[in-house]
């Protein structure tokens, strides 16, 4: 079979689709996280995010020069298979098929519900909730509902209209960026003025004791907070002049994100002690900064910015399983690699990729949210299937290394070796934030892998 949808996207879009998919939920409540793993120590937790931001740099401009060379359908895909092999190639494709592009999807879409629900009640103190807020913005069955419906309406989105689908990417990216720069500036104009800043700066909160290893935990909060740009490579069929504009896209969309990320973090400091931040999270900045509306209205960004990063995810989830069937290769290739002739979009392996990004929320919903799974095969799914795609990426940039002969010095070994090492540096990060979580989640890993080998041809 043959590739044949069509090139719809531009390099303005293909920036949005790396900005806006990276930039959701996770700038807004990992910055609590990272406080909170560091015991309020501010240095450090900006330390995290600079080596959070130079492994993503490293990673994604060493698939930036890849992109450049191979393209065919979903970019990581064609990476893994030219340079490692066709069967590594399936691999990698089963994996983001089945576990990682899936299990993200679930869990942002929950994320826009919860910060959705929680913009209501606080605007509405009186409305009617099964269980009252806070608790029912994140267990409560509204929740739950708002979450599949957004799955719904975001399947249909990209499923019946591609195109409306990267409007929508483009519209929620740039919505997102305003709380962020107005915070960035602002915040670090306030926290200089009032002294706040230096205070956060040098001393770290009083009632919180970092946990062990504060930066390792740290740097494996980021990897959640920073993942999400290799999607875009997933589209490199559907952008115009692909070999120029996908790598313009990484790198700028990837500085733009550190950027963000680092001046974002320094301004909330600007507007509530370490403590504060600690306690309640970055909502306590706006609200003493912007006041208690826009305060609020902080939680109606995070929802939209947290919407554009799931659309992002379903637009990867919807084009994943049909990757592997214009290969031959997967479940009924020639089912699933069926091309609507009316939308241009692969519709049965989106109906696929919507029954398994379902599943990964009822998983998530069981072992992380209301805890009725109990046992060993409890796992964050939103951080751990992160850190499985560092860990498959190791073979991809050794390759570069060894095959890549034409290439500069730069291109063919600084950069990529800065990437294994960075990769490495995630896997061992994971291992110390998460303990023997990560070899029940590597037991769940093998086993659909070993299951989806079967399907390859």
């Amino acid at each position: 079979m043959d590739n044949k949808l069509e090139r719809k996207y531009g390099l303005f879009t293909a920036i949005c689709m790396v900005v806006g998919i990276v930039i959701g939920s996770g700038v807004f409540f990992k910055a609590q996280t990272i406080l909170t793993k560091t015991g309020g120590d501010m240095p450090l937790g900006i330390l995290a995010w600079i080596i959070g931001g130079v492994i993503m740099l490293a990673c994604l401009m060493s698939f930036a020069f890849m992109s450049q060379k191979y393209e065919r359908v979903n970019g990581l895909v064609d990476y893994a298979e030219a340079l490692v092999g066709p069967k590594y190639g399936y691999a990698m494709g089963w994996f983001i098929a089945i576990i990682y592009f899936p299990a993200m999807t679930s869990v942002l879409s929950w994320v826009s519900a919860r910060y959705t629900l929680v913009f209501i009640t606080s605007a509405f103190p009186n409305f009617p909730m099964t269980v009252p807020a806070p608790a029912g913005c994140i267990i409560g069955p509204e929740c739950m509902a708002l979450t599949l419906f957004y799955l719904c309406a975001l399947y249909s989105l990209n499923a019946l209209s591609p195109k409306l689908a990267g409007k929508t990417q483009t519209s929620t990216t740039i919505i997102k960026m305003i709380p962020l720069a107005l915070m960035a500036v602002v915040g670090l104009i306030v926290g200089l003025t009032s002294g706040m800043m230096q205070q956060n700066f040098a001393a770290p909160a009083p009632n919180v004791a970092p946990v062990a290893n504060p930066l390792f935990a740290s740097v494996c909060a980021t990897a959640f907070a920073y993942e999400g740009w290799i999607i875009a490579t997933s589209l490199n069929a559907e952008i115009k002049d692909s070999k120029k504009n996908l790598p313009r896209a990484l790198v700028i969309g990837g500085l733009i994100i550190m950027a963000t990320y680092l001046f974002y973090y320094i301004g909330v400091a600007g507007g509530a002690t370490n403590q504060e931040l600690i306690d309640m999270g970055a909502t306590v900045a706006f609200t003493n900064i912007f006041g208690s509306f826009l305060g609020n209205v902080l939680n109606l960004f995070i929802a939209i910015s947290c919407l554009g990063t799931t659309n992002g995810l379903m637009m990867a989830c919807s084009r994943s399983i049909y990757a592997l069937a214009v290969r031959g290769q997967g479940p009924k290739p020639e089912t699933f690699g069926h091309l609507d002739p009316n939308t241009n979009m692969p519709t049965n392996a989106s109906v696929l990729s919507l029954i398994v990004v379902g599943a990964w929320f009822l998983y998530f919903y069981a072992s992380n949210l209301a805890g009725i799974w109990t046992g060993p095969f409890v796992f964050d799914s939103s951080e751990l299937p992160i850190i499985t795609i560092y860990l498959m990426y190791i073979p991809i940039f050794v390759q570069w290394m060894r095959k890549e002969q034409g290439e500069s010095t730069l291109r063919r070994y600084v950069l990529p070796a800065l990437a294994v090492i960075g990769s490495v540096f995630m896997v061992i990060a994971c291992i110390f934030g998460h303990g023997m979580a990560c070899f029940w989640y590597l037991l769940v890993f093998a086993a659909i892998m070993a299951l989806g080998m079967r399907w390859y041809k």
